[in-house]
């Protein structure tokens, strides 16, 4: 039975979006605990509130654990939500969510969704198939294809998380209205066993960085891909002149008001990066050659900058990895080139994790920190994520700025 007496998280803590909101209600759905999210996103302008994603994903997590939620609604300032149903006790193995508003971020519905998915296992072992209906190339959250190419590997990787995957039409939040779905299928973990980390393989010592390929995806007005391929080959040439350039998708978006690029990186280490951009044109058509010129070079630069930090992750996939570190059985590390004083992170993870056991790194104590507040190296939402785990999973501990964690190994029996 769960507690009577919700967790209370304040909205406006941290990086204050919307993160916090989903991380807060997904923890406490596979935990089943109640949680109380006060001033509800409320570093944002406009004053905040739950947004039409939001409201999506609480609205299937109230009903598959027969939560007791109140002000679940768009732009509320709070919401309370009390679960009772652990995911095991997930029945429906084939769900359909449509969003409200065709522009709403599927991929930030599948956020709040996926870690109850993951430990939802039925005595035989069932696939779950999700169908999403809503936005897949939205303002201010991953696209499909930065989900598909860098957030679905890495849980494979890292986690053993596989994930089928395919996107069936697109939805943007830019340009004409539209509606887009997505389609997965995914297998939980089975009942009794726990998320595991897998280090990296270390291919050298120390790491290295050095870029071996990048993939392209290319969804803009087809009178932009002849010019965007030539920027793109050239920026990324003058960058990395021995880089191999591959076109993953090169897609007519039959709008001006949509262009969505993403770029990913892949060290000879088998390290991904990736940056992308999601725009709209000039309405000054003479200004075309330009405005493509600039949008390849400010992305050029920017994975370029991003890869120079010389971490295991983007910024991005940092904080989006929090949660599975969180529940995942014993130690994992996810740095971003922020380097401690003593050098501990300038080789490959696995030594790290190996000397986790001891909680020391060659001569020096690991430091414990503490999670009364956002801390630690990366973005606020980074930060913000290690505050929110702190709160609903107490038994996680993080050390080095939270370049390490140790998970609870959450399991269901």
């Amino acid at each position: 039975m769960a507690k009577t007496k919700p967790i209370v998280l304040d909205g406006r803590t941290g990086e204050g979006g919307g993160q916090l909101v989903r991380l807060g209600i997904a923890l406490a759905a596979i935990t089943s605990q109640p949680v109380e999210i006060t001033n509800v996103r409320g570093n944002r302008p406009r004053g905040g509130g739950l947004k039409n994603q939001h409201v999506a994903a609480i609205e299937w997590l109230a009903r598959v654990t027969e939560a007791d939620v109140e002000g679940l609604s768009v732009g509320s300032k709070a919401v309370t939500f009390t679960p009772r149903r652990p995911p095991t006790e997930l029945f429906q193995r084939n769900i359909s969510i449509r969003t409200e508003s065709g522009a709403a971020s599927t991929m930030l519905v599948l956020q709040a969704m996926l870690p109850f998915l993951l430990f939802a296992s039925s005595d035989t072992n069932e696939p779950i198939v999700v169908e999403l209906s809503g936005g897949t190339n939205v303002a201010f959250s991953p696209s499909y294809e930065y989900f598909d190419q860098v957030l679905a590997p890495t849980l494979e990787e890292r986690f053993g998380v596989h994930i089928e995957r395919q996107l069936k039409s697109r939805g943007w939040s830019l340009g004409p209205l539209s509606r887009g779905s997505i389609w997965l299928k995914l297998y939980p973990i089975s009942k009794g066993e726990k998320l595991k980390f897998v280090p990296p393989p270390v291919y050298s010592f120390p790491a290295s960085f050095e870029v071996k390929s990048v993939d392209v995806s290319i969804i803009t007005p087809m009178h932009s891909h002849k010019k965007l391929q030539e920027m793109v080959v050239e920026d990324i040439g003058m960058l990395w002149p021995s880089a191999e350039i591959s076109f993953k998708v090169v897609e007519d978006s039959c709008s001006d008001g949509r262009w969505s690029v993403l770029l990913v990186a892949h060290s000879v280490d088998g390290i991904r990066w990736a940056k992308d951009i999601l725009t709209s044109a000039p309405k000054n058509v003479k200004g075309y050659d330009r405005f493509i010129s600039l949008l390849c070079k400010k992305l050029c630069k920017d994975l370029y900058d991003e890869v120079a930090l010389g971490g295991q992750v983007d910024e991005h996939l940092q904080d989006q990895l929090i949660c599975f570190q969180a529940l995942c059985d014993g130690p994992s590390s996810f740095p971003r080139g922020e380097e401690p004083a003593d050098g501990s992170l300038a080789g490959p993870i696995g030594p790290l994790i190996d000397a986790m056991g001891e909680l020391s790194v060659g001569e020096r104590r690991m430091r414990r920190e503490k999670t009364a507040e956002p801390f630690g190296h990366g973005s606020k939402h980074a930060k913000t994520a290690r505050w929110v785990v702190g709160e609903l999973l107490p038994r996680a501990e993080f050390y080095n700025k939270g370049d390490l964690m140790k998970g609870v190994g959450f399991c269901m029996e």
